[in-house]
């Protein structure tokens, strides 16, 4: 296998750096303590064909594969991973499940408005009630003639309230059943779909977090993906590829509290030398470096496997589980390096320590990953 970056993944990488030197890094706090959702950066973005990656250019994206969307997740997240996070949301969430299930009408409707970020997709699966027990939705949708009447709300949603458009998994059968449930794509302005609460969070707060709500809001027949009751089961499919896009944004998190730790130990000197020097320092880098390294390996084994078109369930949980788990305890270390330091704002691992708890929590929490991992290696 080679380990070097691809043509692409290089050009990826120093656009992206070059970018974020001037777009992102005189905004960083800024964004981060008003929540300021930067819709007119996503819009470059989408110029730049990087809210498109995995889209075919028939429909107008870049015809990227996973390992590409790594490096572009993983390089914007090591300058801001609340930028990081929703370009993997609306990639990976959105802009994917209306490209692996909608039919060529629906993918020339809205696939080309989401590549280049004309439309600023939101995926919604979450409720205030079911997290993880997915399956104990509350919104419902009845058929009525050729639409569908919805009643219900979704949390935690990124982009709930700027998105233009909105793939949602909605309860079409009975409670807890796995064929319960169907997709249907929203779009922005249509009579009983709203925006609710805005989430005031701890870290990723650049990213918008959201209500979705539903008052008997009719849905055209027409925006429906797939067939009835084939939505947990497409939700299941996507979040395999979310898992990958949540890794890569832990991956870029371990990438630059790591980076500003190890420059700061070099710089910082006690008792006459580098703060590097000293054996409890340079191990927590040596722990720090060796867990980016198998992070990043995992990752790019689900990506392989995923262009492949094989199964990724289990190792798409784990990568997400071991890179998200890592990122936390490489921010947490990065901290302790930088000591009273990094409890200020004047550096950046701060905003790395509070931003990585996220990565544990998103599309999926470690417990999960753990009971997808167990399970499916019980089959085997």
């Amino acid at each position: 296998m080679n380990f070097d970056y691809n043509e692409t993944q290089s050009m990826i990488a120093q656009s992206i750096k070059d970018f974020a030197e001037k777009n992102i890094k005189p905004f960083i706090m800024e964004w981060d303590e008003a929540q300021i959702f930067p819709i007119d950066l996503f819009k470059k973005l989408g110029e730049m064909g990087f809210m498109g990656v995995l889209v075919p250019e028939e429909y107008g994206g870049s015809g990227l594969g996973y390992h590409e969307y790594i490096t572009v997740v993983e390089e914007i997240s090591k300058v801001d991973p609340s930028i990081g996070l929703s370009v993997a949301a609306h990639n990976s969430l959105c802009t994917n499940h209306i490209l692996t299930f909608g039919n060529e009408e629906q993918k020339r409707k809205f696939l080309p408005k989401l590549a280049t970020a004309e439309f600023i997709g939101a995926w919604g699966l979450t409720e205030h009630n079911t997290g993880s027990d997915a399956g104990g939705m509350n919104t419902t949708a009845v058929r009525d003639g050729d639409s569908w009447i919805v009643n219900g709300a979704k949390n935690f949603i990124t982009h709930g309230i700027s998105g233009d458009v909105a793939v949602v998994i909605v309860r079409t059968g009975e409670k807890g059943d796995s064929k319960g449930m169907t997709a249907f794509v929203f779009e922005k302005g249509i009579p009983g779909f709203s925006s609710g609460k805005k989430e005031n969070k701890l870290g990723m707060r650049a990213s918008e977090t959201a209500e979705l709500v539903f008052d008997n809001c009719r849905v055209p027949d027409a925006n429906r993906l797939g067939e009835v009751g084939e939505g947990f089961v497409q939700a299941m499919k996507i979040l395999d590829g979310g898992r990958i896009s949540i890794g890569a944004l832990s991956l870029g998190i371990a990438k630059g509290a790591y980076e500003a730790a190890l420059k700061y130990s070099k710089e910082r000197y006690q008792f006459g030398q580098p703060i590097s020097s000293f054996q409890g320092i340079s191990f927590k880098l040596a722990d720090m470096a060796t867990e980016i390294e198998a992070s990043e390996l995992l990752l790019h084994k689900a990506a392989f496997l995923k262009q492949k078109h094989k199964p990724v369930t289990t190792l798409g949980a784990m990568a997400k589980m071991y890179a998200s788990e890592a990122c936390v305890k490489i921010a947490n270390d990065a901290v302790q390096i930088h000591g009273g330091y990094g409890y200020t704002k004047d550096f950046p691992v701060e905003k790395f320590y509070r931003d990585s708890k996220l990565c544990t929590i998103g599309e999926g929490t470690t417990e999960i990953q753990k009971l997808v991992i167990s399970r499916n290696l019980l089959k085997e």
